[in-house]
C-alpha cells in the first residue's frame, strides 16, 4: 500500500480491523455511530481503499465482502515512522523531548517509557 489513508477511510479501516470480513452494509452500521454517513458515503471510502490495496473484497451471492489487506500493527508503524521523520527528522528522542516539554506526558507515561527502557536494555 503507497498511498495514504485518509481520516474517512481510517474510520471505516479500523471497523475492518475490528471485525471482517464485512458487507458496505455491515460496515455502514458500524461507522455510523461516530459518523453521520450514508451508505453511499461508506461505498466509496470502501472503493477508495481497494483502489489503495488497503482491503480487498470478494463476491459473496449479490454483495462484496470486504477485508483488510494491511494489518493495523503495520498501519500504525508506517504512520508513527512517517510522522518522526517529517517532524523531528528520523529521531524519536526529540518527540519524546516534545511530549515531555509540553507537559503530554503522565507519571504513568514515564513510568511505562523507563518499563519499556529496561525490558530493551535486558
Amino acid at each position: 500500500m503507497s498511498e495514504r489513508i485518509s481520516e474517512a477511510e481510517l474510520a471505516v479501516m479500523e471497523v475492518l480491523w475490528e471485525e471482517s470480513p464485512l458487507t458496505a452494509t455491515d460496515v455502514a452500521s458500524r461507522v455510523v455511530a461516530s459518523r453521520d454517513w450514508s451508505l453511499a458515503t461508506v461505498k466509496t471510502l470502501l472503493s477508495r481503499l481497494v483502489t489503495k490495496e488497503a482491503i480487498g473484497h470478494h463476491l459473496d451471492g449479490r454483495r462484496f465482502l470486504y477485508s483488510p489487506l494491511v494489518e493495523r500493527d503495520s498501519y500504525v508503524a508506517g504512520e508513527s515512522k512517517r510522522l518522526i521523520d517529517r517532524f523531528f527528522g528520523g529521531k524519536l528522542m526529540p518527540l519524546v523531548a516534545h511530549l515531555a516539554e509540553q507537559e503530554e506526558l503522565s507519571a504513568d507515561d514515564i513510568t511505562e517509557i523507563e518499563r519499556l527502557l529496561r525490558e530493551m536494555k535486558s
